[in-house]
């Protein structure tokens, strides 16, 4: 097995490093509005009393804290429709709710406003978007919907968009001689076939998450490349119907391997072909939607 390998084999078994991406929190002044319109009782009062009980924190809420715990929180309840559209959130109720200060329930309701799922204007508030106006491309989102009640179209639209990305990317990457990334889909492969006999679903998981995401890089074409991180997700969140990149057996493999045979061969048309048969639905393969993934 490759340095590589074992590396990744190891790293798969260690928590993840919670990581997050520099923000812009503090970009524009929010808006408060102490005297906002309530309606009903709100909607928080049957939540999780700890914000420490949050055992999930999405990729773009990491290592953030109660910041990151209370964007989950509330992001989590604004796609399930607990939260619904049009209604008002007000910062002081939400931050006695949590326990948790004002400048954090701020920071908070930046990131979703920037996400789509609020909106803050003065004298009016802050008040949840509808559903046209999310950002259903945001990685947090597409998590929050794979394990809320819209977790069936969330599963069929993944696929939808896969399907349509994924056999364009392999055929363009193929007119890609880019030997480094090509070895590290390589790489890839051999990871996944390691973990598979090791009988490590996690290593193979991350494995083939990061084969998807190379193999869209090395298409060279900026606005798919773009989109990697959709097909990111989809992978992580396990929320679609079952296809070869969910089995771990010999026919996923096969196909992966003959991607990157294809791609060094410079053949698009059975890098394509190969991509379409692994992104194929097994008959009777709709899985239920697993519990909400621990990091």
């Amino acid at each position: 097995m490759s340095t590589l390998a074992q590396t990744m084999m190891t790293a798969a078994r260690s928590s993840d490093s919670g990581l997050a991406g520099p923000g812009e929190l503090d970009r524009y002044p929010y808006a408060d509005a102490p005297g906002a319109d309530r309606v009903g009782p709100p909607a928080w009062e049957s939540a999780e009393p700890e914000l420490g009980r949050v055992g999930r924190r999405a990729a773009g809420s990491r290592g953030r804290g109660l910041h990151g715990q209370l964007v989950q929180q509330l992001g989590q309840m604004i796609v399930s429709g607990d939260l619904g559209a049009d209604r008002p959130l007000v910062p002081e109720e939400i931050g006695q709710r949590f326990e948790v200060s004002r400048t954090v329930v701020r920071e908070s309701l930046r990131v979703l406003e920037a996400k789509g799922l609020v909106s803050a204007r003065p004298n009016v508030g802050t008040r949840v978007r509808p559903v046209s106006d999310w950002n259903l491309l945001d990685p947090d989102i597409i998590e929050w919907r794979a394990f809320g009640p819209q977790r069936d179209d969330q599963r069929r639209e993944l696929s939808e968009l896969r399907w349509t990305i994924e056999p364009l990317a392999a055929r363009l990457a193929a007119g890609h001689g880019r030997e480094e990334v090509q070895q590290r889909l390589a790489d890839m492969v051999e990871i996944m076939g390691h973990a598979m006999s090791q009988g490590d679903a996690l290593t193979f998981s991350r494995a083939d998450t990061e084969f998807h995401s190379l193999l869209i890089q090395l298409a060279g074409n900026r606005m798919l490349e773009h989109l990697s991180g959709i097909v990111s997700a989809a992978l992580q969140v396990s929320g679609g119907p079952v296809t070869g990149c969910d089995r771990p057996n010999e026919a996923s493999l096969g196909h992966h391997a003959r991607i990157v045979d294809a791609l060094a061969a410079g053949d698009g048309a059975a890098a394509e072909t190969a991509m379409r048969q692994l992104l194929i639905v097994h008959p009777g393969g709709e899985r239920v939607v697993p519990a909400p993934r621990e990091h």
